[in-house]
């Protein structure tokens, strides 16, 4: 009985220590090319190919969960999940309240789109998805900011007349204009904005973060993380 007991615990052990190194890897799942859900209702997209050679790489089993952007911080606070992988550019602001590993896209422009080229960007109606540092430009632009759930959204509401322009990361809106038939457009120049698209985690998984950095490291250095950039983002995308 005795060794069924100390068996029993061995494999209660070893179970929880397995379920210990199962990472949970948060994403919006509606932002292409980053993250979005397929055609077989499975996330896809740039992110998902880097998490999953990341987890790979630090020895981790992984899986992934969808969450709604504007919820994407609190429930990784909660711990409903143990990453952020979803687009997400390193700030001052949100490094305040998680930590970040070190960039795996770096900083890009962000650019307005509209419907025509006579948009008013500092006094029209800007709309932006909530809780992005492209509404933070707007609101302090002294443009009016429309702000919605989702990136779809925006788009929306420039289509509609609800909003004059949006400001969104511009390798997103590049698929979006050249497959609007002139519908839409960029309007204005870029803008630089964040300090390039890092992993979120909480701030006291720092071994976790170090796994994760040192992936990312290892990317960089054998070319493998530029090849993932240029298969989604096209030849002409910033690199390492």
């Amino acid at each position: 009985m005795k060794k069924l007991i100390i068996g029993a615990a061995a494999l209660a052990l070893s179970a929880s220590m397995a379920m210990a190194e199962t990472v949970r890897m948060g994403t919006e799942g509606a932002y292409p090319p980053y993250n979005f859900i397929n055609d077989a209702g499975e996330i896809d997209g740039f992110e998902r190919e880097v998490g999953d050679e990341l987890c790979k790489r630090a020895g981790l089993t992984c899986e992934w969960v969808k969450n709604d952007w504007d919820s994407i911080i609190p429930n990784l606070v909660s711990s409903n999940y143990d990453t952020i992988i979803a687009g997400m550019s390193i700030t001052d602001e949100r490094d305040k309240v998680i930590d970040f590993t070190q960039d795996y896209y770096p900083p890009t422009a962000s650019a307005y789109v509209g419907v025509s080229d006579d948009v008013d960007l500092m006094n029209g109606m800007i709309a932006a998805q909530t809780a992005t540092i492209q509404a933070a430009h707007v609101a302090e632009s002294g443009a009016m900011l429309v702000e919605f759930a989702t990136p779809e959204e925006t788009l929306a509401a420039v289509r509609n007349g609800e909003a004059d322009a949006v400001l969104a990361d511009r390798d997103y809106l590049v698929p979006l204009v050249e497959d609007s038939a002139g519908a839409l457009m960029f309007v204005g120049d870029p803008v630089p904005l964040g300090g390039g698209v890092g992993m979120g985690l909480r701030e006291s998984d720092t071994e976790l973060r170090d796994k994760f950095d040192a992936a990312i490291t290892s990317m960089k250095a054998d070319g493998s993380l530029n090849e993932l950039l240029k298969k989604w983002f096209g030849e002409d995308t910033a690199t390492y």
